[in-house]
């Protein structure tokens, strides 16, 4: 009896705490998986967080650290492109190869945060932490993030929104959790805000339930496989409806670095004013794809919930690639790094004409395209050709040309599909030439 009238009075307690939320404060619990909420800090973890801000004269008996010493490696110099080196002396060695905090190494997290206040000047820098302050931690590629913020987010039987066709790991990281995905019909400006207002007046918009979306997941920047890119219009009506259906904006980004025009577009994190969008940035794409770092912003609640399965999981990103990746961006600075991406964009920028010159040569008359504003994909649609499947694996590979055929990025892909993605970044303007002419001729066969 004492027992059940205990656990009325906690029901009693959390629901007056609801009552009395702040006006306009999320109720992030609301979104947590039970796995999510359940996850506890790591006391060794947190001991290991403590010691990396500690002074050098610092005497640690505590965690089940590796004497550095024992380690084969000593030193490394990594040259880059224009001469400069980036250094591991021996003291920097034994740091680059021990463990390091599950958000990320203290200078490079620091770092990318000044970085993203400057690129969005985020709403949500000055709230308080409760409220969904700015949060930003490291991930082993933005993969990695996305996966963690799947599984604390998605239930079994949850709906979720996205624009299909969509980036195939992410469709592989969502179907296994059981959820229901809903498609968002979508163009060359990205997700269509008025098809998603129609999907969501289904429920209604004052009394969220267990059905309501509490997700909607897109790419708004060279969307992959598409190219497609959001228009500024179209974020703040999504970002609208976000705010009256109480649902979590996942802005899945890797290809924000790469937009051939400027100014850059205004990303949804930018117009957060509720704390309600987590987003994933990657430096693959402008760095390096092999050193896997990637790195999640979002609302400190839901943030501080991935760490928590990053400690129990991966314990941290690469201490060594963080390293190497802080050094060159302390170096560059902010301007420096910005630059960098402008020589990386030119590439692209180049690549994407190459192709668009080419598939306008060979493939007016069988295809049809919309020119990619940012990325590095060209999605294309072959006239008269109901799947392009046997197209690719068969016809394009006896003939030692590799495409993807576009069904593997629809939410069912067995479905038959009349596209195919068109990867123009390794590559020359003359391989891209010859595909796009050995395109026309399977099409015409």
């Amino acid at each position: 009896m004492l027992e059940k009238v205990v656990r009325t009075f906690y029901i009693l307690l959390y629901c007056l705490s609801l009552c009395f939320q702040p006006v306009g404060t999320m109720n992030y619990s609301r979104f947590l998986t039970a796995v999510s909420a359940a996850r506890k800090p790591s006391p060794i973890r947190l001991l290991t967080e403590i010691q990396q801000r500690s002074p050098p004269t610092l005497i640690s008996l505590a965690g089940g650290v590796p004497n550095p010493n024992t380690f084969p490696f000593q030193a490394a110099t990594i040259k880059m492109k224009n001469g400069e080196t980036v250094e591991f002396d021996g003291t920097m060695m034994k740091r680059a190869l021990q463990y390091s905090g599950s958000y990320g190494i203290p200078e490079l997290v620091s770092w990318m945060k000044e970085l993203q206040k400057r690129l969005h000047d985020p709403p949500t820098v000055n709230f308080s932490p409760e409220r969904g302050q700015m949060e930003l931690c490291v991930t082993t590629g933005s993969q990695e993030g996305l996966c963690k913020v799947f599984e604390m987010l998605v239930n079994p039987g949850d709906n979720v929104l996205l624009d299909a066709p969509t980036y195939s790991g992410t469709l592989a990281a969502l179907q296994p959790l059981g959820c229901n995905i809903i498609n968002v019909p979508s163009d060359q400006y990205g997700m269509i805000p008025d098809d998603l207002r129609d999907i969501l007046a289904r429920w209604d918009s004052g009394k969220p339930d267990s059905t309501t979306p509490k997700v909607l997941y897109t790419i708004p920047n060279g969307g992959n496989p598409t190219g497609a890119s959001m228009t500024l219009e179209r974020k703040r009506k999504v970002y609208e409806l976000a705010s009256k259906y109480d649902f979590l904006i996942i802005e899945d980004d890797p290809y924000y670095f790469l937009q051939f025009q400027k100014p850059w577009a205004p990303t949804f994190l930018s117009l957060d004013v509720d704390g309600r969008v987590i987003r994933t940035d990657s430096f693959s794409k402008i760095l390096s794809s092999g050193l896997r770092i990637g790195f999640l912003t979002g609302p400190k609640p839901l943030v501080d919930r991935v760490v928590l399965h990053i400690q129990a999981s991966t314990l941290h990103t690469s201490t060594f690639t963080q390293l190497m990746v802080s050094q060159l961006l302390q170096g560059w600075g902010q301007e420096g790094f910005l630059k960098h991406t402008d020589g990386v964009v030119e590439f692209y920028r180049t690549q994407r004409n190459a192709m668009i010159s080419s598939a306008d040569k060979w493939l007016k008359d069988v295809a049809e395209w919309h020119a990619p504003a940012a990325g590095m994909f060209l999605w294309i649609k072959l006239k008269g050709v109901k799947d392009t499947q046997k197209l690719i694996m068969e016809k394009a590979l006896e003939k030692e040309v590799l495409l993807v055929p576009g069904g593997v990025f629809n939410i069912d892909s067995s479905e038959p599909c009349p596209y195919v993605r068109a990867a123009f970044s390794l590559s020359t303007p003359q391989q891209i030439d010859e595909v796009q002419h050995l395109q026309i001729t399977d099409c015409n066969s």
